[in-house]
């Protein structure tokens, strides 16, 4: 079936969902290529991206268009005419066929490029530009389109012409709306394919741009304008988003967060060095930027602190500004602290959460106390998983065991210490409340291990009343 084609296989009769049989039969000739919906869409987005350069309103129209929300933005290219020329021109430089309209609504807009690519509509005039267009132009599927041609309604006027409420009971509300929006009576809003972030600086070049130097330049002078901006209504950036568009309509988009609101354009440049620094794939100029964009996506109300004569302040602030470094290198979600879990169950009793968003939770959190001239309860390595243990069934079963064998070493048990008997969250076992016996033990190598026995002797007895050998892991290590 054909999935796509061109305009020279339009003009030989040709169509979308046509079999392969009957489109070579007409035109021996034809060039076929396999269809790739997944490449498709990757193109799409990919223009998406290049689109962010004229709004930052750019939403998905699969499966090939785009909505662009041009709302104030047209006074900064020319107008609306060169704004549309400018942006057709260049997306048929990269090699695309394009179609472009200009409406108070995005259906209507939408039908505009079908049939009339290049029109501008002024406000209101929406019916009127569109009332001479036949009525497949809307879009509204085979089914509809089919139903109004057999009710002698050929063009979107004579549509129109016909009450609403006649046009919702034979063809349903969904193509009443569709057909409002269209003729400019309403319209939904686009859904945007980024959140519009909090602030946006950018620059634009005459000449593209390519050395570093250049490009440091211009975010720090960025920066500067950004934490103006956000100065005047008492704000910090939490995340920022630094946009380098090249010539040849690729985009690359860095992203760094911090764990304090930044209201100095030093620590951002500071940061984004970092992150440019430890990029896998370095930031590839090709024949330059034309345009680099600064946006802070995320900004808090920043709160005015004491810190001439609180010490602990400035510790607090250097110790975030340098989580905020090491993020920026090697990732948020690789900088944690660890925080008390309400739990008795040892591997939920901390939860690493990253540094950046639960530094000050982490300086708050009260641990358990110990008393300093005792050993530790608890070993300082615990594994992410018990490592099973083979241990003989002819221990005692109240007891600890005598030995048992732990990654193929046979490990003879010299000192013990315990049990400490810890029961499970019973709701979360689907029925089976076991309960552990943790033991502190010691081999004669002097190796001391955290080992607990699964389940209560008398819990684990099959269904013929037969006693089942308990099984024994290994959960920590002892320095």
């Amino acid at each position: 079936m054909i999935h796509a084609l061109d305009e020279a296989a339009e003009r030989l009769g040709l169509y979308i969902g046509q079999p392969l049989a009957n489109a070579r039969a007409m035109c021996p000739d034809l060039k076929v290529f396999d269809a790739d919906v997944v490449a498709d869409a990757k193109t799409l987005s990919d223009i998406a991206d290049w689109c962010d350069r004229f709004t930052p309103l750019v939403a998905l129209d699969p499966p090939h268009g785009l909505f662009l929300d041009i709302t104030g933005c047209a006074h900064l290219f020319g107008g609306e005419a060169a704004l549309l020329t400018m942006l057709v021109r260049a997306l048929a430089r990269q090699g695309f066929a394009v179609g472009a309209a200009i409406a108070g609504t995005s259906v209507c807009a939408r039908t505009l490029t079908r049939q009339a690519s290049g029109s501008i509509v002024p406000d209101g005039g929406e019916a009127a530009a569109i009332e001479r267009f036949p009525v497949f132009a809307l879009g509204a599927g085979e089914a509809i389109t089919t139903g109004l041609r057999r009710a002698g309604l050929k063009t979107i006027g004579d549509v129109a012409a016909r009450s609403p409420g006649e046009i919702t009971a034979r063809f349903g509300a969904r193509f009443s709306t569709l057909l409002a929006h269209a003729l400019g009576q309403g319209d939904a809003p686009i859904s945007p394919r980024k959140p519009l972030p909090d602030y946006i600086v950018e620059k634009r070049f005459a000449e593209p741009i390519a050395t570093d130097t250049m490009i440091a330049m211009t975010l720090s002078r960025l920066a500067d304008t950004l934490i103006a901006s956000m100065e005047k209504q008492g704000k910090g950036a939490r995340r920022l988003e630094a946009a380098f568009f090249r010539t040849d309509g690729v985009v690359r988009a860095i992203m760094v967060e911090t764990g304090r609101p930044v209201t100095r354009s030093a620590v951002i440049d500071r940061l984004f060095r970092e992150r440019l620094d430890a990029l896998a794939d370095p930031l590839d100029p090709g024949f330059g930027f034309d345009m680099v964009r600064l946006s802070a996506s995320r900004t808090e109300i920043v709160v005015q602190e004491q810190r001439d004569l609180d010490a602990h302040v400035h510790d607090n602030d250097e110790l975030a500004a340098l989580i905020d470094r090491i993020a920026a290198r090697i990732g948020g979600k690789r900088v944690v602290v660890h925080l008390p879990q309400d739990t008795h169950i040892p591997e939920c009793a901390a939860m690493a959460a990253p540094a950046q968003h639960h530094l000050a939770a982490a300086v708050q959190a009260e641990w358990p106390a110990r008393v300093e001239s005792e050993p530790p309860l608890r070993p300082m390595r615990l594994f992410d998983k018990p490592e099973l243990v083979t241990v003989p069934f002819a221990t005692v079963p109240d007891g600890p065991p005598h030995q048992f064998t732990w990654r193929r070493a046979l490990h003879a048990v010299v000192r013990v210490e315990g049990p400490e008997r810890i029961a499970m969250e019973w709701w979360r076992q689907d029925g089976r409340q076991l309960t552990r016996d943790y033991f502190r033990i010691e081999d004669a190598e002097g190796l001391r291990f955290w080992i607990f026995r699964d389940g209560l002797y008398d819990e684990l007895i099959d269904k013929e009343g037969k006693s089942i050998p308990a099984k024994w892991y290994v959960h920590g290590l002892f320095a």
